[in-house]
């Protein structure tokens, strides 16, 4: 079924850097916003591109991976539905640090660089909207990197698909948003531990897997399996 066509400035006025900001800044920012919408697979920006916009994503998800000639794909974020990103490199005017492509088919809002600025002197209720986002993200990092340093590879490893399957009742159907080596990468295990490890969960029962679709029966179970030897 069709997607119904949004109206940008009722989806930025729902989103909490743009909440309870009037109706004239809303429109100027939804003015100098872009629709892009993305296959899976598709390339959104790459390392090295000019960071000319912010991006916010209407629905799908988009993955954040480095690449180099000495690690390999290494997965440094998945962005979803309602969240933005970009911010930072636009803000430090670098070019991008990261490719940014769809791990699904996704819809994203583009809002040019200079629009941004503009609204930022104009309105100090923007700014520190903006201020607070940037530093959820950061406080966002460091949890992220504190569940790393704890515990070992199959704790690092549950957990993740634990965050990825969501809560709710009855079995979690997903699909991992990268290659299994760029999120080994993350969470710094070797690709061949990562997959061992993903074999032996499935061997007891605790997800089933179908290249990167992975189905977990009961994710209350899994993640009590992280204290498990």
């Amino acid at each position: 079924m069709a997607r119904r066509e949004i109206a940008p400035q009722a989806f930025l006025a729902a989103l909490a850097m743009f909440k309870a900001l009037d109706e004239a800044t809303l429109a100027r920012l939804a003015a100098a916003t872009t629709l892009r919408r993305l296959a899976r697979g598709e390339r959104l920006f790459s390392k090295g591109d000019a960071a000319t916009h912010m991006y916010v994503v209407v629905h799908g998800e988009i993955r954040l991976v480095a690449r180099s000639p000495a690690r390999g794909e290494r997965l440094t974020g998945v962005v979803g539905a309602g969240r933005s990103f970009g911010e930072p490199v636009m803000f430090l005017e670098r070019p991008a640090m990261v490719d940014a492509e769809a791990a699904t088919d996704a819809l994203v809002l583009q809002l040019a660089k200079e629009a941004v600025f503009a609204e930022i002197e104009r309105s100090p209720r923007f700014a520190r909207r903006v201020i607070a986002s940037l530093s959820q993200r950061s406080e966002s990092l460091v949890q992220e990197l504190e569940r790393q340093a704890l515990g070992g590879g199959r704790e690092r490893l549950v957990d993740y698909l634990v965050r990825r399957a969501g809560s709710g009742p009855g079995p979690r159907l997903f699909t991992l948003p990268a290659t299994k080596a760029a999120i080994a990468s993350q969470l710094s295990l070797t690709p061949e531990h990562f997959s061992r490890l993903l074999r032996d969960l499935a061997a007891t029962g605790l997800l089933q897997m179908q290249g990167r679709r992975i189905s977990v029966p009961d994710v209350q179970r899994l993640a009590n399996s992280k204290s498990l030897r």
